[in-house]
């Protein structure tokens, strides 16, 4: 408790700090800016009441299903609210100046053929034949989904290949998986890869056949770039549970399945089972990979590129 609060007194002098900074960077008229782009979170806050009691034009962007407590304070008085997932027509009715303009990702996120994805599969090492699932946390990794690899591997190498991102943060800790990694001859022969991180994520997902991952915003943007059949494993305990509220909108839509972090946790057997599934499923893969697809927003960068000049 004694933790929680004190953690909440230096998050409120951070907050106080922010606030003095940005009215005075934004204090003097000849370095004003015209229009001012947040992101969301917290750290804009500060910036976004300044930018009121300046009377300067501000725009936000919403990644999540769901906005966070920072933004639903700032859309108040936005020019513009642009987001990442799709709107009702009833919410853009009543509030015009909404807009879906998707989530900005890399231009190499992109779908691509069969024979591309066979491409892939082949200089990874992986058999191209064979589907494969690619298990990823992000660039830090995810603990919790390590551990559930770690738990289900030898029963998922008897029906796929895996490829395992297990982040810098827990490479270290997963190294006894190594012994899954069998080479011979500069070959492949166990279907088994594990990286402390890929530089080359659009490649590897392009040549998954199911990528299992957290719900973040951008990750799921990706996923639907790609059109690719995933299982989401939101973290639950985010602050605002953004994760899960963008995991569920998705199972909603049939566009991804999705396996709760602390159901997980305790039976890493239902991973395994909705791995199973898809992989036995081309069908349901291809329709949820089609679904999610629906959710990406083609030229999402150019799109806020064009409202925030049209705005200045």
């Amino acid at each position: 408790m004694k933790d929680l609060v004190w953690g909440n007194f230096l998050g409120f002098l951070g907050f106080l700090s922010g606030l003095i900074v940005a009215f005075c960077r934004l204090a003097h008229k000849n370095t004003r800016p015209n229009v001012i782009f947040l992101k969301g979170g917290y750290v804009c806050l500060p910036v976004g009441l300044a930018a009121r009691c300046f009377k300067i034009s501000y725009i936000i962007h919403e990644s999540d299903a769901v906005a966070g407590l920072a933004n639903r304070i700032l859309m108040k008085k936005a020019r513009k609210v642009a987001f990442g997932m799709p709107i009702s027509r009833e919410m853009q009715e009543k509030h015009p100046n909404y807009i879906w303009t998707g989530i900005p990702v890399s231009p190499e996120f992109k779908k691509v053929s069969l024979m591309k994805q066979m491409s892939y599969k082949e200089a990874f090492s992986f058999n191209p034949e064979k589907p494969l699932v690619v298990i990823t946390g992000g660039s830090q990794g995810s603990e919790n989904l390590n551990e559930a690899t770690r738990a289900i591997l030898p029963e998922l190498l008897q029906f796929t290949s895996v490829g395992l991102v297990a982040g810098r943060k827990h490479y270290e800790d997963m190294i006894d998986l190594k012994q899954y990694e069998n080479w011979e001859n500069a070959n492949l022969e166990s279907n088994f890869r594990m990286w402390e991180f890929n530089t080359t994520m659009n490649e590897l997902m392009g040549a998954a056949d199911v990528v299992v991952s957290r719900a973040g915003a951008t990750t799921i943007a990706e996923m639907a770039a790609l059109g690719k059949a995933t299982i989401l494993v939101p973290f639950e305990r985010l602050p605002g549970a953004h994760q899960v509220k963008n995991a569920e909108r998705l199972k909603e839509l049939g566009a991804a399945a999705v396996i709760g972090d602390a159901k997980m946790m305790e039976e890493p057997n239902l991973l395994l089972q909705e791995i199973h599934h898809l992989i036995k499923s081309p069908r349901l893969r291809a329709d949820m990979a089609d679904k999610l697809a629906t959710e990406a927003k083609i030229g999402a960068a150019k799109h806020l590129a064009r409202i925030i000049l049209e705005e200045a």
